[in-house]
């Protein structure tokens, strides 16, 4: 199997990520390495029978959560093993393995969140629970039950991936005490956002605290920070990493929040009202108390207490964001930790492809629709 490489002209000076051929270079590396990624989690979930488990419609929701995303955090960990050493399979099946603790993280939201859609179709303990329903005798919460176990089993399976990757015993050694702090930052941020409600009023430092240990590091900068420590990277690679990953990451979480709001679920994959309908205090809730007017906010503040929010009230809601001038200032936040981390490469002993690849992947993140 070819493994994919960084295919940008090295000799580029200066570097434009804007540049048409550039941007071409590194979308076909990309698609290559999300197809060669799938392929590897393909062929191992072939391995472990996924179909043989009893429950009926396991392998396709499965398939939905595993295979159905963008491969970012695959993408990031086999970036971050560019960043220190050469193209391999092994490596590659390694950072695949993610997409598999992706899958647990998914499995679990949705549950928590009794979610409605994931990427356009029903999410899994719907999907479940009407597999079951059509026979006879069916207990209730099956689906939950279901997606539940099936998430657990995700988590195994990532961990099983990456240790039978083929990555030496010394390399994953340096991988395992990051890999295991990741998956408790992780939970540690989830645990964190079955307490995020707009109605407490939280301030915006303390819901990006959360949104950055549920998701931003958990996308960028521990992925990449795992594939780099897995090459034995100097620790002089790994600090430029973790710089650009935190801020890219935050970047990251900052764009899925507006999306949660203004974005279309062609785009998300989950319905237009998911935050405003659950009240979540996302960054552009949390902004929008803060910088409206007396009015809106009183408004706004309302809306957001009110024993229901029908679909009139979470119009209204997004309405009352947009006059409050939040959008604008979390494009501004994302422009500036985009920027930040982008202007830090004169200084790391990172290679031109490499600074290349992750400014275009910084571009994917954080695109206005991605």
């Amino acid at each position: 199997m070819l493994v994919s490489t960084l295919s940008f002209d090295p000799t580029r000076a200066p570097l434009d990520p804007s540049a048409p051929d550039l941007a071409a270079g590194f979308e076909h590396w990309h698609a290559d390495t999300r197809s060669l990624v799938l392929d590897e989690l393909t062929a191992f979930l072939r391995q472990i029978r996924v179909a043989e488990l009893g429950a009926a419609g396991v392998d396709e929701v499965l398939a939905q959560y595993a295979l159905g995303g963008k491969c970012l955090r695959s993408t990031f960990m086999y970036l971050g093993w560019l960043c220190a050493a050469e193209p391999g399979p092994a490596a590659l099946r390694a950072a695949a393995s993610l997409e598999l603790l992706h899958a647990f993280a998914l499995l679990q939201d949705d549950v928590m969140d009794d979610a409605v859609l994931r990427r356009g179709s029903d999410a899994a303990h719907l999907r479940l629970s009407a597999r079951h329903r059509a026979r006879p005798g069916s207990a209730p919460g099956f689906g939950t039950s279901a997606a539940t176990l099936l998430g657990d089993m995700c988590l195994v399976w990532a961990e099983q991936m990456l240790r039978e990757s083929g990555v030496g015993s010394g390399a994953l050694a340096r991988l395992w005490p990051r890999y295991d702090a990741m998956r408790i930052e992780l939970a540690v941020g989830q645990f964190a956002d079955l307490g995020n409600d707009a109605r407490d009023n939280p301030t915006l430092d303390t819901v990006l605290g959360i949104a950055r240990a549920k998701s931003g590091n958990y996308t960028v900068r521990r992925p990449l920070e795992l594939g780099a420590a897995l090459a034995g990277s100097t620790e002089s690679t790994l600090k430029a990493l973790g710089h650009y990953g935190t801020r890219i990451g935050e970047a990251f979480q900052l764009r899925d929040d507006l999306l949660g709001i203004f974005g279309a679920a062609s785009i998300t994959g989950k319905p237009q009202d998911s935050d405003l309908g659950q009240r979540k205090a996302t960054s552009v809730v949390v902004a929008a108390l803060e910088m409206a007017d007396a009015t809106t906010r009183r408004e706004l503040s309302e809306l957001l207490n009110g024993p229901e929010l029908d679909a009139a009230a979470i119009s209204r809601c997004r309405t009352l964001i947009a006059l409050s001038g939040a959008p604008e200032r979390i494009e501004a936040m994302i422009a500036d930790r985009v920027r930040d981390a982008l202007q830090a490469w004169p200084a790391s002993p990172l290679g031109r492809d490499q600074r290349a690849a992750l400014e275009q992947m910084a571009l994917l993140c954080t695109a206005r629709q991605r």
